[in-house]
């Protein structure tokens, strides 16, 4: 990553040139936007894309940092929204036919406190159908494809915005997580992808698929450049009824040092190798990175959770229910403009009892005491992102199926928000690569005791860049 290809420049090293004036935003955004005509073609990564509003934001960017008012380490750097996120005057339509036109009449408040850190916006991103569509070919735009093999999947549901990222179309790009979704584009598709804490990053303006479980975060090519737009966007929203009101800790600081001495870690073996056994590639991958982190400090101990089925039946019912809770009116009044996968996977919840929800509910507490009780002595537990590198585009079945419970992201997601800001935050983070030339990846997600889950997870992953000089190539 260098400025001699500024696409592909991360945020903290684009936010350094812009800061000292030897990067131009305008000149920043002309080589996106040139790459974006050139590949977004065939990635299919945006769904909109705006050139004139974004020179215009660059060019304000420049003149008010050539001023000296430049506003912090995300002023003038080009990203991408996924397309539920609320923009004003912008259409937002999630993927369906059934929002075609939709233009807000305000931002998301994330979108809001990005445009006041100086981000400059290239357009929005592909989604899948209300961000549980899946890889779908019957709705008005087309799927997102791999950057890194255009024949293979780049998951979802934030599938346009792993792309753009790992395309270098963006610096950046905004997701949504509600049981992996932003993790999985990040493990597919080579990145660092966030799931914050609950509460800690509000959603209000954000097309909702589950109340209790979604999330908003980003997907980059750092965790520094994570921290960063965590740092932007997380804060109390009284506009978000799950908004937890908590101090927002200086997540960057903790990424000063590459030293893990004195962070614990706990490895769930069971999950990868007994309840969904990942891939010979992705097991390396992951034992690899392990011997990194214990190299650079980390103590590492193996623990106990409850069987992976058990966290994925209980996530995939929560979210079914509110989902359908949701699109009911719609559902009943016009199934045929949902695409075919959206459709089934929501009409699921409409045969869920109250007493299976019940039981679901119950069931998610004794998940969240289980967990914690596991991770006690630990600030953070790895697992792989997911079971194997991405498959041929569209053929996802073996993985959001239910055939095998293959969702390690859904520990962090269901074993949480017993209160706010107790629940575990989560990064996906790259490994290196297997004999196809996919991108391997891993998962910390944060001890919820005693300290913000945010600081936990990063403490965890302080040695990004030997990380990267390690283990990437």
């Amino acid at each position: 990553m260098t400025a001699s290809d500024p696409c592909f420049l991360s945020v903290a090293e684009a936010a350094a040139l812009i800061a000292a004036k030897r990067l131009s935003p305008v000149e920043l955004v002309r080589a996106y936007l040139a790459r974006i005509e050139r590949l977004d073609g065939t990635l299919h990564a945006y769904v909109r894309v705006l050139p004139d509003e974004a020179l215009a934001a660059a060019h304000a960017a420049e003149a008010e940092t050539a001023a000296g008012r430049h506003r912090g380490p995300l002023h003038g750097i080009p990203i991408g929204l996924k397309d539920i996120y609320d923009t004003a005057g912008v259409a937002t339509e999630g993927g369906s036919k059934l929002c075609l036109g939709r233009i807000p009449p305000a931002d998301a408040t994330t979108t809001r406190l990005l445009k006041q850190a100086g981000v400059i916006l290239l357009g929005k991103l592909t989604t899948w159908e209300f961000a549980i569509g899946g890889t779908a070919f019957d709705t008005p735009f087309p799927p997102a494809r791999n950057p890194w093999n255009t024949e293979r999947d780049p998951a979802g549901s934030s599938s346009g915005s792993g792309a753009a990222v790992a395309a270098g179309l963006c610096a950046m790009a905004m997701g949504s997580d509600t049981g992996g979704s932003i993790r999985w584009p990040a493990a597919w598709c080579g990145l660092a992808g966030l799931k914050p804490t609950y509460g800690r990053v509000s959603r209000a303006g954000i097309m909702p698929l589950s109340f209790s479980l979604d999330h908003a975060g980003p997907l980059t090519w750092t965790v520094e450049d994570a921290a960063i737009v965590l740092q932007a966007i997380a804060g109390h929203d009284p506009g978000d009824p799950g908004s937890a009101d908590r101090t927002v800790p200086d997540y960057r600081a903790a990424l000063a040092s590459a030293d893990l001495k004195g962070v614990r870690l706990g490895i769930a073996r069971g999950m990868f190798e007994r309840d969904c056994p990942a891939s010979g590639a992705m097991g390396a991958a992951f034992d690899a990175a392990v011997e990194v982190l214990r190299r650079l400090g980390a103590s590492i101990a193996e623990i106990e959770l409850p069987p992976l089925a058990l966290y994925n039946a209980t996530a995939s019912l929560i979210t079914r229910s509110e989902g359908f809770a949701i699109h009911e009116k719609t559902l009943r009044e016009r199934p045929q403009d949902y695409g075919a996968l959206a459709r089934d996977r929501l009409t699921i919840g409409a045969y869920v009892r109250a007493s299976d929800m019940v039981q679901a509910m119950r069931r998610r507490l004794m998940l969240i005491e289980a967990t914690e009780a596991a991770m006690a002595g630990f600030d953070a537990i790895l697992l792989p992102t997911c079971p194997d590198p991405a498959p041929v585009l569209g053929e996802l079945g073996p993985y959001f199926d239910n055939r095998r419970p293959c969702h390690y992201a859904t520990v962090s997601t269901t074993a949480g928000c017993r209160c706010r800001c107790r629940s575990s935050a989560a990064i996906s983070t790259r490994r290196r690569y297997c004999a196809s030339a996919m991108p391997t990846s891993g998962r910390h997600s944060g001890a919820s005791a005693g300290r913000s889950c945010e600081e936990g997870a990063y403490s965890a992953v302080t040695l990004v860049k030997s990380w990267y000089q390690l283990c990437a190539g």
